[in-house]
């Protein structure tokens, strides 16, 4: 079996057994498995609506997810992707909510905020692991709370004391009556399109550019890559950031698309710790991630019409995301026992090949 095989097996087989094992804990519980996936599935893509919100779902788990995985694959572990999306939310809002420009410019202004905040935010963590060594894990952790208290308390600035920041002009939003009118007056907006261009964007930049290039090469081998005359502590920063940009346009999806504002939270969103999972799940590569945040807000969507339908609580949703995270954590496990199913195939083929 090759490897690539294998890589692609891996994920697939920790989805089939976190639903086998999810579907072992609704039995247990007194649920019937049969009806409550029959639900998921509903959820999912019963109806129109049920599929433009699905989509809605995923769009943010794209970049939360991209954002992770472009942190590990240059050898950081970005886990304050919750904080940068926070606050590229809280700029996108912002800019279209305070300024008139032409209809798509204003968006595409407003994007771009969000995703020089995001960058900004992945910064000073950046920095302090290049100059101070400083481990961007810690500092990430701690950057999320921080940007919380921020967003709210620059929301009750521009509100004047309110607990969320005026609707963005028409000229800025995402939203479009046509693609909600075709699912039933869904929230589906076009961020969807932008998620997709960012997984081409990541693609590109990590496997056909030089900066890519280099900034994998740093994430690998710092020594070497210092030896062969890369700027390190340019490139640790310059992951950083384009991470953090990922983030930033993932909570502007968010203001201009979803809500068309934002209000002041008591608790993470979760989209960005998601995005870890999201990006293990897609083996961080950028394609990976977008099967991962389809899995991932499909399972989170679909989730909500288990109570319903079913009278599964959605909790049972979070065990079942939380097995298939497991099976994926634990894929050397799998790894292995599909090489020996395929060296095994391989000998009895040998062995009937030689009679």
């Amino acid at each position: 079996m090759s490897q690539r095989m294998v890589n692609i097996l891996v994920p697939v087989v920790s989805v089939i057994l976190g639903l086998i094992v999810g579907a072992i804990v609704m039995l247990v519980s007194g649920f019937n498995p049969v009806a409550g996936y029959s639900a998921l599935w509903n959820g999912i893509f019963g109806d129109t609506y049920n599929i433009g919100e699905t989509v809605r779902t995923i769009t943010p788990y794209i970049f939360s997810g991209l954002a992770v995985a472009f942190a590990f694959r240059t050898g950081m572990f970005n886990i304050g992707v919750e904080g940068q999306l926070i606050m590229g939310w809280l700029a996108a809002a912002y800019v279209g909510q305070a300024f008139e420009m032409p209809t798509g410019l204003h968006a595409v202004v407003a994007i771009l905020a969000a995703a020089v905040a995001g960058g900004i935010w992945a910064f000073i963590p950046g920095l302090l692991k290049a100059k101070l060594q400083v481990h961007e894990v810690i500092v990430t952790i701690m950057m999320n709370y921080i940007a919380l208290h921020t967003a709210n308390a620059a929301i009750s600035a521009i509100s004047d004391g309110g607990e969320k920041t005026d609707k963005i002009y028409p000229s800025a939003s995402l939203a479009s009556e046509w693609l909600s009118s075709m699912t039933q007056f869904s929230r589906l907006h076009w961020g969807f399109v932008v998620a997709i261009l960012a997984v081409i964007i990541m693609w590109i930049l990590l496997e056909k550019t030089t900066l890519g290039y280099e900034l994998k090469s740093v994430g690998f081998n710092k020594n070497a890559s210092e030896y062969a005359g890369m700027n390190v502590s340019r490139n640790i920063i310059l992951a950083m950031v384009i991470s953090g940009m990922f983030a930033g346009v993932g909570g502007a999806m968010e203001a201009l698309g979803t809500f068309g504002n934002m209000m002041k939270m008591t608790a993470a969103t979760g989209i960005g710790f998601d995005g870890i999972a999201v990006a293990l799940l897609g083996a961080n590569q950028p394609f990976g991630v977008l099967l991962g945040a389809i899995l991932f807000g499909a399972l989170k969507n679909g989730g909500l019409n288990m109570p319903n339908e079913a009278g599964i609580p959605t909790e049972i949703v979070s065990i079942v995301i939380a097995l298939i995270i497991f099976f994926v954590a634990s894929g050397y496990l799998i790894r292995l026992g599909l090489e020996k199913f395929g060296k095994k195939n391989k000998d009895t083929q040998k062995i009937k090949e030689g009679k």
